[in-house]
């Protein structure tokens, strides 16, 4: 149906300004979020903690690495405390895990273990992540022939399983903690560098890269002020996943007679000595192998919630 001129003449008539409402709140609020704004490490924070499960495994991590820290101060045994009147006593209110053949409280020596195992996890971490970002960063950003050797060089030291040269490294040096650290950290930082060289290649071309390149900035400034803050998620994920690999990397040298030298603990120590009496006494071997697989389970949990929270794809 078409209207006339006429009669969209009296249409118009019938819209009187009393009709309407004027709304001067729509000026002052025109302006206004609608959202609150939220920084990238505080939006992946609310993320982080949207995640139950990644919660509940960091929550349990934070125990362990507080009873690591006072339950050996605070205990009435220490860790290497003979006891021949209390040998091979099953868990109690004296002795919560028990004691071993020597009459050791073997509660104290779990955390006491807990203290060697986490070290070395975190140390190893720490220096796996400053190698292979520098490393990584620098073939990464200059690439070319630098890169091709740089690189070919990490092969060849991939191509021989990385458990075989810990052990290597390990029988030509003394076992103790600083040698662990060492055996294991001297391999594990061929996985940063790769990762941490593809993100440079990603972002060495970027518009802040250039313009801090022509503003006079040095290679090492670009690499640590504006490649490395924008490759951190990675990293960060990358780091909470080497330390489960550390820890059991010391559980298997500690257990094949590698690792810490006596009367010092760690789990993986623990572990092999309650595994020679196993049929006899099976809690020697259960409360430190639960520790072990409880701490590796919870980084590994809290891994996958990390790398859900720092993947901007997933921001809502």
């Amino acid at each position: 149906m078409v209207l006339d001129a006429a009669a969209l003449e009296d249409q118009e008539a019938l819209l009187t300004d009393d009709l309407f409402e004027k709304d001067d709140s729509a000026y002052s609020d025109a302006d206004k979020m609608t959202r609150p704004s939220l920084s990238y490490w505080s939006d992946a924070w609310r993320r982080f903690k949207a995640n139950p499960v990644a919660m509940v495994s960091a929550v349990i991590l934070l125990l362990i690495i507080l009873m690591t820290i006072f339950q050996p101060i605070f205990s009435p045994y220490q860790y290497d405390q003979i006891d021949y009147f209390a040998l091979n006593q099953g868990p109690s209110m004296a002795h919560l895990f028990g004691t071993d053949d020597l009459g050791r409280d073997i509660f104290t020596r779990c955390w006491m273990g807990a203290r060697v195992s986490l070290t070395i996890a975190f140390v190893v971490a720490v220096l796996n992540g400053t190698i292979g970002i520098l490393y990584g960063g620098i073939a990464g950003y200059f690439g070319g022939l630098a890169d091709n050797l740089m690189m070919r060089f990490c092969e060849l030291i991939a191509s021989i399983p990385q458990m075989l040269w810990v052990v290597l490294l390990i029988l030509v040096m003394k076992p103790g903690v600083f040698p662990i650290i060492i055996a294991i950290a001297v391999t594990g930082w061929i996985g940063m560098a790769r990762l941490f060289r593809g993100q440079v290649f990603s972002l060495k071309e970027s518009e802040f890269v250039m313009a801090s390149r022509t503003m006079g900035a040095g290679s090492i400034w670009i690499i640590l002020k504006h490649l490395l803050p924008n490759a951190m998620s990675p990293i960060i994920i990358s780091m909470a996943n080497v330390i489960p690999g550390a820890i059991f990397s010391e559980a298997f040298l500690s257990y094949i007679g590698l690792g810490v030298p006596l009367p010092m603990a760690s789990w993986g120590m623990l572990a092999s000595d309650g595994a020679n009496k196993l049929l006899t006494y099976p809690y020697q071997l259960l409360f430190p192998a639960l520790l072990i697989c409880v701490t590796m389970l919870c980084f590994n949990l809290m891994g996958d919630g990390l790398r859900d929270a720092l993947d901007p794809r997933m921001r809502q």
